[in-house]
């Protein structure tokens, strides 16, 4: 079995706090009714085509023109955006800290992340600059669990997929990650992320 030199490392839900309700609870106060236009009026399926590159204007216009009845609400969603954060994952992130300073893993990051928010993210969060590179859905125009995103990483840093392992909290991802070779890792909370990556480290958790 190829030694592990390469740790990948999603971004939202593993080391940045992104949810969307955070935004939404403020807007609504039946938490029933928040539910209904985040399944029915912006489904993650809509959210999905920002991270695939298409612009915040065009994705507020498309949802404007099917329900303008929501007008506010739809224009709180990029009008509002960085309410949808609450701050970094401290224990996963303090976790990429130590494995920055003993030097022995490449660190990359693969997100599904829209393109016109990502500099506010680099200037939001300065630990991604830990990272020797990154791979951003949004500028690349293709989304996770594409394979081409994958491999775009690979050719990109050079990594050999039978000595890496990719961390990502969508379970659809996690599964694209490992048809295409990467050892993957479902990130459930910090503990179990420590814990799991350390065991397939074989190292001390």
């Amino acid at each position: 079995m190829a030694a592990i030199n390469t740790l990948i490392f999603d971004l939202g839900g593993v080391l940045v706090d992104w949810n969307v309700r955070y935004l939404y609870r403020k807007i609504f106060d039946e938490e029933e009714r928040m539910e209904w236009f985040l399944k029915n009026i912006t489904p993650y399926s809509w959210n999905l085509e920002q991270d695939k590159g298409r612009s915040f204007a065009d994705g507020t216009a498309e949802l404007l023109e099917k329900h303008p009845e929501w007008e506010a609400e739809i224009k709180a969603y990029y009008g509002r955006y960085t309410e949808q954060f609450d701050g970094a994952i401290d224990e996963t992130v303090s976790m990429l800290k130590d494995l920055v300073d003993e030097g022995k893993y490449r660190l990359l990051a693969l997100t599904n992340w829209p393109a016109e928010s990502f500099d506010w993210a680099r200037q939001s969060y300065p630990f991604l600059s830990w990272f020797e590179g990154i791979v951003v859905s949004g500028v690349e125009g293709v989304i996770k669990p594409d394979p081409e995103i994958y491999q775009l990483l690979f050719e990109r840093y050079h990594v050999d997929p039978a000595t890496a392992i990719f961390m990502d909290d969508n379970v659809k991802n996690v599964e694209g990650g490992k048809a295409v070779g990467l050892q993957s890792i479902l990130v459930e909370s910090p503990a179990q992320l420590r814990h799991d990556l350390f065991q397939a480290l074989g190292r001390e958790v």
